[in-house]
């Protein structure tokens, strides 16, 4: 899912990751300065724009959003890239753009007011709207832009990574920065720069109250100093933090910003234990609940404040109308047991989806058949068109099932369905050298196949111990291990895992992210999401062929082929999504009547019901 600032319930680690999507492809204005950025059909909303038509312009400004969070927190940089950012950190910082909610794929100024794109896309230039200030009244300038993006590109492999197309950030005024390109016609990269959280060059070199030399580069509990709609009022360390929103925030009366924001304060707590931490939402300890166990969707909402009506259950298909994603148990490639494809495939077969979903799941899930599950561009029937040329231009470094095969997951469900997968998966473990010696599966030297999965979420458990069970009955030996989060993220970091479950979010449009997820420059890059640790040709020539799509057709056919030839690979034993958020609050907000057609906006354009409030106790 894109990340931007709206989403104010992730980590600011979240709002820096590289989820960030590329643009559709369409006209856009170039040579010229602007106030919106778009690669879809046009702009919705002209440069005079009062504010976006979903919000509520007249919405209150009072009350308190409490929201509870899992794990800890140790730090308020909010760039390190190691540690674990304080929940909402984002909520005091703006970004040079902002999406508008109710288009696919448009950007609007927002610490800069315009932008100029060169005709070539070899650069692009930012102009700052002139109010914009830090919370300390200072303004916020081209200056701080420029040290913002260098230190990230300097603390960061990540980002030095996904920055790496951009060869110079200067500061050609106070308050005009531009960004130069190593290539041309890479109509994603304003994008990407234009989602750059600013922060202030003078804070951080300066001292704090004890006289103490600040370091961008080190961890931090000071409260930090931003330009955003709310600033750190207190925080118990790893505990509690809560928000206040500023008075005089200078965006405020903005056509970007005008209807949102409203709560006076937004409260974060933090819970160890999961079950803790439901209790807590129903004992009442924090407003709102984002569901993603099916057993408890069905069968945990039965206590009184339901039935009362105090607490309220919706679904919102919004939030996953422009988004998709891939999730799945995920070898580490970087491993030589995963070398062979037949060892992958044979993975799959051993996952009983289909009983998961009868006796786990409720029936709520789909099986993940694409690594853009949800989207319309997904690969299916055989390749055809454009989509079949960018195959064939490839094809000495691709499978060559992708030409005849169309992708499909095993199907189980009963013992006779599994009992055929198994040996299915049998059999192919053998042509990849392996035997099995009574209730052993042993390589050539007799060493048993062993893998470990690596989770931090102890709710998962049931989905592993699927895999688990199935593959002891045809003699491999996987393990589970769960691990605290601070611990799993340093090992999804060093890439210290045999196996994990996670995800890779999907734009609607996808482009340069690509080459972090898949992409052979990414694959030993420490923190990068190319979890496979995949290097292959094939796939990097597809992702340069999806970068440089000049149009949409062009686009949706190489994500076709890259989907198609990821699928061919065996690269991932596909999990299962739903398509809309399980959502419970407390019975004290409201939300425009009509939502944004892609996302529910929550928080930042809910707001806080008196009235209802007060029939909630």
């Amino acid at each position: 899912m894109t990340s931007t600032r709206r989403l104010l319930s992730l980590t600011l680690a979240a709002a820096l990751s590289l989820s960030t999507s590329a643009l559709a492809l369409a006209e856009t204005v170039t040579g010229a300065w602007t106030h919106a950025f778009t690669m879809g059909d046009a702009a919705k909303y002209p440069a005079d724009f009062k504010h976006f038509d979903y919000v509520n312009p007249d919405a209150p400004k009072a009350g308190t959003l409490r929201l509870g969070t899992r794990g800890a927190f140790d730090t308020f940089n909010p760039i390190l890239p190691k540690g674990d950012p304080a929940a909402g950190l984002g909520l005091t910082y703006d970004t040079l753009m902002t999406p508008s909610l109710d288009e696919n794929n448009t950007y609007y100024g927002h610490l800069a007011k315009e932008l100029f794109i060169e005709p070539d896309y070899s650069a692009v230039t930012f102009r700052l709207d002139p109010d914009a200030k830090w919370h300390d009244g200072e303004k916020v300038t081209a200056a701080d832009v420029v040290w913002t993006f260098e230190k990230m590109i300097e603390l960061s492999p990540n980002q030095a990574q996904y920055y790496a197309s951009v060869t110079n950030a200067e500061a050609l005024t106070d308050g005009e920065v531009k960004f130069t390109f190593n290539e041309k016609n890479n109509r994603e990269l304003p994008l990407i720069l234009g989602q750059l959280l600013v922060l202030p060059q003078h804070w951080w070199e300066g001292t704090d109250a004890k006289g103490n030399k600040r370091d961008i580069g080190a961890s931090t509990q000071e409260p930090p100093l931003g330009s955003g709609a709310y600033k750190l009022q207190s925080f118990d360390a790893g505990k509690t933090i809560t928000y206040e929103r500023v008075p005089d925030y200078w965006a405020a009366t903005k056509p970007t910003e005008l209807g949102q924001n409203n709560f006076d304060t937004l409260a974060y707590e933090y819970f160890l234990d999961e079950s803790v931490w439901f209790e807590g939402f129903k004992g009442d300890q924090f407003d709102y609940w984002s569901e993603y166990s099916a057993r408890r969707w069905a069968t945990g909402f039965d206590f009184p404040a339901v039935e009362e009506g105090r607490v309220v259950l919706e679904t919102f298909a919004q939030d996953y109308n422009a988004s998709g994603a891939m999730t799945g148990f995920i070898p580490n490639l970087r491993r030589d047991k995963f070398q062979d494809e037949k060892v992958r495939e044979a993975l799959n077969y051993a996952f009983d989806f289909e009983e998961l979903n009868r006796t786990v799941f409720f029936e709520q899930y789909d099986r993940i058949n694409s690594y853009f599950f949800g989207l319309p561009f997904a690969s299916k029937d055989l390749p055809q068109g454009e989509e079949l040329e960018i195959l064939e231009s490839v094809k000495d470094l691709i499978p060559a099932s992708v030409f005849t095969e169309v992708y499909t997951n095993p199907v189980a469900g009963d013992s006779q369905k599994l009992r055929g997968n198994l040996r299915t998966a049998l059999g192919l473990l053998t042509e990849a050298g392996y035997t099995l010696q009574g209730n052993q599966l042993v390589d050539a030297n007799g060493k048993q196949l062993e893998i470990e999965l690596l989770m931090h979420q102890a709710s998962l458990e049931p989905i592993a111990q699927n895999m688990i069970t199935n593959l002891r009955q045809i003699g491999v030996a996987m393990t589970l291990r769960i691990v605290d989060t601070p611990q799993y993220i340093n090992r999804l970091r060093s890439f210290d895992y045999d196996m994990i479950y996670t995800s890779w979010a999907q734009s609607f449009s996808p482009g340069n992210e690509q080459r972090f997820f898949f992409g052979t420059g990414s694959a030993d890059a420490e923190g990068s999401q190319n979890y496979l640790g995949l290097a292959d040709k094939g796939v990097d020539a597809i992702i340069e062929k999806l970068i440089a799509a000049d149009d949409r057709a062009t686009q949706e056919a190489a994500s076709a082929a890259l989907d198609r030839v990821l699928l061919h690979k065996h690269l991932v034993v596909p999990g299962y999504a739903l398509q809309y958020s399980r959502t419970a609050r407390w019975n004290r907000f409201s939300h425009p009547e009509t939502l944004p057609e892609f996302s529910s906006g929550f928080p930042t354009i809910w707001w806080w019901d008196e009235e209802k409030a007060t029939q909630t106790k």
